[in-house]
């Protein structure tokens, strides 16, 4: 495991799942670690819970100015993680739905990496955004998550290029079917859960703490001359 000692990591939507996870990764490798909430019950969720070396806040991303001001009152960034989502199946072809999920997911990465900017460039920091499967395949009851997934990918190598010249890389992870709350009801309905494991090689759902390695490494030094990259962690899922 990389050693992040020294290091501030800010994970946007860190309080459960996948967020959670690297977190506490980032945590356990030393790093100082700000993890936000949408709402002042899950952070207070996850304040109750043993998460040592993880300062849990609350922060909604749909606001620029929420946004600005929390990245203001921070001294230094050194790896900011985008990775605050909602997806609403079955309701995403509702105009105002699908808006809200893009605000979210996509828009709200958007705002968080123009905020932390200032503070990444004096640490040649870099960000590590939160793809997805539906980054490179439709979803048919999930068109605004599909789009923001699509988009944050995108996105990705978009800032990569942008942001190269400040030293700064920008990389995400493209996560498969990973067992979280926001997977729940899949992984409940065991005939849509047999044909993700079928389709799955490596044959298992996967789980947070599977996406915390590839995280870590996209943000060491160990990748220093990684940048733009969409990286699966999916058990094979896209290949076959």
């Amino acid at each position: 495991m990389a050693n992040f000692s020294g290091k501030r990591v800010v994970v946007v939507g860190g309080t459960s799942g996948i967020g959670l996870a690297i977190a506490q990764g980032f945590a356990l490798a030393g790093a100082r670690v700000n993890a936000t909430g949408a709402t002042e019950s899950e952070v207070s969720k996850s304040w109750s819970h043993d998460n040592t070396g993880v300062d849990f806040e609350c922060l909604d991303i749909r606001s620029d100015q929420a946004v600005s001001s929390y990245f203001n009152l921070i001294d230094r960034v050194d790896v900011l993680v985008n990775c605050a989502g909602v997806i609403k199946r079955g309701e995403e072809h509702e105009l105002a739905t699908f808006t809200s999920v893009l605000d979210i997911n996509l828009v709200g990465a958007m705002r968080t990496s123009n905020a932390a900017l200032p503070l990444l460039k004096k640490t040649n920091g870099c960000i590590i955004n939160t793809a997805s499967m539906l980054s490179f395949f439709g979803g048919g009851l999930v068109p605004a998550y599909s789009a923001s997934k699509g988009g944050i990918a995108q996105l990705t190598k978009s800032l990569a290029i942008s942001y190269a010249q400040a030293g700064i890389r920008v990389n995400a992870v493209a996560p498969g079917w990973i067992a979280t709350p926001l997977t729940q009801a899949l992984q409940q309905d065991s005939d849509r859960s047999a044909v993700i494991l079928n389709r799955t090689p490596m044959g298992r759902w996967g789980t947070p703490e599977d996406v915390v390695g590839p995280v870590l490494f996209l943000a060491s030094d160990a990748a220093r001359f990684v940048t733009g990259v969409i990286l699966p962690v999916d058990g094979g899922y896209l290949i076959s």
